[in-house]
């Protein structure tokens, strides 16, 4: 049965999402040169016992822009995502958020906290977040090693090979792109126009530390225990600014463990939803 994709206008803005299943809601945010496509493995698995909705944010996927790309910001995406929580009827909702994705998460849960019941974000991108210094810079150096080969593929106008560079270098795995699956490979395909607005918006802003300490409800902020040091850093440092927030660290995972390894991230999604349902503090191990 073949996954059919709804429309909803935002003040005239066509949005596109996946709404299937029934029980509580469980809204998954995509990352960086993605749409909802990417969660294939995870709507599979929640949309069996919870209400699965998956948006494909604006100027991601395969619709027409809006516009030429100048309102493409963290700001933007917070704000549609609000608005289609609260068109559907479906808050407060368990988030699930990936990248920049998870980034986007974090800013939703602390400007419309009624949205949200629970956060779950997988190596959250926000440099702006850390408040070490020496981490920052550690941090920062192992992204510019990281993006270098993707900037240099812009340069030359090759999307397409910027979308190989990025994933490669994300995991440090020469070719791992090419293994992926034809339709996660077309997924990540289809978003190579979104290349140049990504590395052409200014840094994302940051919550403050005020607005990240005031997050009440059950949080988690998981990285995979492969994974390059950039993610693993900025995790760390934002799961420890927040009260309610616990770090999770998944075993064999690394930065696309959604798709590389769909078994482990969603058993590690649904103990956390577990947890967090049952006694809204997400007493989580600090890995799993």
């Amino acid at each position: 049965m073949s996954t059919k994709v709804r429309q909803i206008d935002l003040d005239g803005t066509p949005l596109h999402y996946v709404d299937e299943g029934h029980g509580s809601p469980i809204v998954f945010v995509h990352g960086y040169i993605s749409d909802e496509r990417v969660w294939r493995n995870q709507r599979a698995a929640f949309a069996r016992s919870h209400r699965y909705i998956g948006v494909t944010q604006r100027y991601f996927g395969l619709a027409p822009w809006p516009d030429s790309g100048e309102r493409f910001s963290l700001d933007t995406h917070v704000e549609d995502l609000a608005a289609l929580i609260r068109a559907l009827g479906a808050g407060p909702v368990d988030v699930v958020g990936w990248s920049y994705g998870a980034s986007l998460s974090l800013e939703l849960a602390a400007r419309h906290p009624e949205c949200v019941r629970s956060l779950f974000a997988y190596e959250p991108a926000n440099l702006a977040w850390l408040s070490d210094r020496v981490a920052q810079e550690a941090a920062a150096k192992d992204r510019g090693e990281m993006v270098g080969p993707a900037l240099a593929a812009l340069a030359r106008g090759d999307t397409a090979d910027a979308v190989r560079q990025i994933f490669d270098h994300a995991h440090d795995r020469r070719g791992l792109f090419d293994t992926l699956p034809s339709d996660m490979r077309r997924c990540f395909l289809d978003n190579a126009r979104t290349v140049a607005l990504l590395f052409g918006t200014k840094p994302l802003p940051g919550i403050d530390a005020s607005a990240l300490c005031s997050l009440t409800m059950p949080i988690a902020i998981a990285h995979g225990a492969l994974t390059r040091p950039f993610y693993r850093i900025v995790a760390e440092g934002i799961a420890a600014r927040i009260a309610t927030a616990r770090l999770v660290v998944l075993p064999n995972g690394m930065h696309a463990a959604p798709v590389l390894d769909a078994a482990q991230f969603n058993a590690t999604v649904a103990d956390f939803l577990h947890t967090a349902q049952a006694d809204g503090t997400a007493r989580m191990p600090a890995s799993a």
